[in-house]
């Protein structure tokens, strides 16, 4: 394999300065697509933060050993995904990276915090309210029961990523606003003595509405992708229902599909 390692020539230059690629010219394998790949990794991983200059696509086709269309290539393959853009007077900037999440039963908060996105919380809503049909159904309570409803908007690197409603059963614990703030839901139920065992959940997608788009900094029926989840504890009780949407522009869920037998 032909190893092109881009070393930093220029503490004033570009974010790419310290970063290695490595590019398998005997790969069938497109060089574009495998430049491509290793900036949107160095984005995930945060390598590369959102407002990192790349450099000009000459400086960039002459530090890697590849021609300029060759970048060019892989770098508007990563504009077209909204990982990067063009400024004009400016050069190529890192936007941010899109957040992938498997479907498994964790919080998006933890999920967040150990892809090391940095995830921050501000409370919209912590209040005791009468439960609706449809919640009072998912959380196996009578119709007007009380129960605790949470909104908050989650981000990360200062870019809203989903609104996040959920509804727990009131006295299952103790939900502090601050608190909330900085840490995740399921991290303080489980703190609480409460242990989650299963959900059922069900993922979709619509647009936002001009609501949601304005707390999401999108534009007005934007797509944004949806979830409903049932939480239950170890005894099979319901614990939390939630209903969150999330920016499809920078959240995808991820899925590990197997053949059955």
């Amino acid at each position: 394999m032909a190893k092109t390692r881009d070393r930093a020539r220029d503490r004033g230059g570009s974010a790419l300065d310290t970063l290695h690629f490595a590019l398998d010219r005997s790969s069938p394998v497109p060089l574009y697509y495998q430049l491509a790949q290793q900036l949107e990794a160095a984005i995930e991983h945060g390598a590369l933060a959102p407002g990192n200059l790349l450099g000009n696509e000459i400086d960039l086709s002459t530090r890697l050993g590849l021609s300029r269309p060759t970048v060019r290539q892989a770098i508007q393959s990563l504009v077209d995904k909204g990982l990067l853009v063009r400024r004009r007077g400016v050069g190529t900037q890192v936007v941010h990276s899109q957040v992938k999440r498997s479907l498994e039963l964790s919080s998006l908060y933890d999920d967040l915090e150990a892809a090391g996105q940095g995830p921050t919380t501000r409370v919209v809503r912590n209040e005791t309210v009468p439960a609706s049909a449809d919640v009072a159904a998912a959380l196996g309570l009578a119709d007007g029961a009380d129960v605790i409803v949470l909104e908050r908007l989650r981000a990360t690197h200062g870019q809203p990523v989903a609104l996040l409603c959920n509804y727990l059963p009131a006295g299952l614990l103790d939900l502090d606003t601050a608190r909330l703030e900085t840490t995740g839901l399921y991290r303080m139920m489980r703190a609480a003595g409460v242990t989650l065992h299963s959900a059922r959940q069900t993922v979709g997608a619509r647009s936002a509405t001009a609501e949601e788009a304005a707390r999401l900094d999108e534009k007005e029926g934007a797509a944004v992708l949806t979830m409903q989840r049932t939480a239950y504890d170890d005894t099979g009780r319901a614990v939390e229902y939630g209903s969150h949407i999330y920016r499809a522009s920078r959240y995808a869920f991820d899925f590990q599909l197997l053949v059955r037998t």
